[in-house]
């Protein structure tokens, strides 16, 4: 009865997390998910699933830089490709937390008004400045990306990334209005995301060789915005994710580009 009632346990448990890679998939990528699956008993277990979500989506980004480099597209052609990838394989979901917060954070209003304005679906004079930098400085890093760079690195950067917004959320007071504030959010969840992100920072230098100075930077880059986000909306939510997100990989790209 005992080994029967652990085979169950052990099949269920199985079972919730496979649900919840899911439900990840879906949520946080573009990429289709033939599995629709909502399980409430998988929804704290989603966000262990991001950082491999991202390795999905960095071996893609690694590969269109390969077939570019394989056509010998010319440099702002490939500039173009690299630079809009990640947020259309994202449906642009962190694009929007990215301006939503921009807007909030740089109104240099009181915290309850600029909570007010990171809820508000209209897009500010902020936000609109703040992607037509993003996006021209993302562009011109990757026109600017010499060609004997290690491509292989674009691998890890989304990973970490991830990795650094999974570790956000789980363990920074959430907004009382975020999705996440009613979650559980087992220590556990920050061991083993933590391990994640030594084990993507290590592959980096071990595959690239200098070239994982740019996950490094992902994570540096990421450490200042959520410095400054986080201190100026009083609490942690998806917005300031993926504002935190962007911002992070734009260093990435940055790295790999001048190094």
């Amino acid at each position: 009865c005992r080994t029967a009632y652990d085979s169950q346990g052990g099949f269920v448990h199985m079972k919730t997390l496979l649900h919840a890679y899911a439900m990840c998939q879906s949520m946080f990528c573009a990429i289709p998910c033939p599995w629709k699956i909502w399980d409430e008993k998988a929804k704290g277990k989603m966000l262990l699933f991001l950082p491999i979500i991202g390795l999905e989506i960095g071996a893609i980004w690694a590969g269109l830089a390969w077939l570019c480099g394989f056509l010998k597209l010319p440099a702002l052609v490939t500039g173009l490709v690299l630079c809009a990838y990640p947020y259309i394989i994202t449906g642009f979901i962190h694009l929007d937390g990215y301006m939503d917060v921009t807007d909030a954070v740089k109104s240099w209003r009181n915290l309850e008004r600029r909570r007010e304005i990171l809820k508000d679906s209209h897009v500010g004079s902020f936000a609109v400045i703040g992607i037509v930098l993003l996006m021209l400085a993302q562009f011109a890093l990757f026109a600017s990306v010499p060609a004997e760079a290690n491509f292989l690195i674009l691998i890890f950067i989304p990973a970490v990334s991830r990795c650094c917004s999974s570790l956000a959320v789980t363990g920074l007071k959430p907004m009382s209005t975020s999705q996440y504030a009613d979650q559980k959010k087992p220590k556990t969840h920050i061991v083993v995301l933590s391990v994640m992100l030594c084990i993507f920072l290590a592959a980096g230098f071990l595959l690239c060789g200098k070239y994982g100075f740019a996950p490094v930077g992902c994570l540096v880059g990421y450490g200042l915005a959520l410095l400054r986000a986080y201190k100026s909306l009083d609490g942690m939510n998806g917005d300031i994710s993926g504002y935190c997100l962007t911002i992070g990989e734009l260093c990435a790209v940055a790295v790999y580009a001048l190094i």
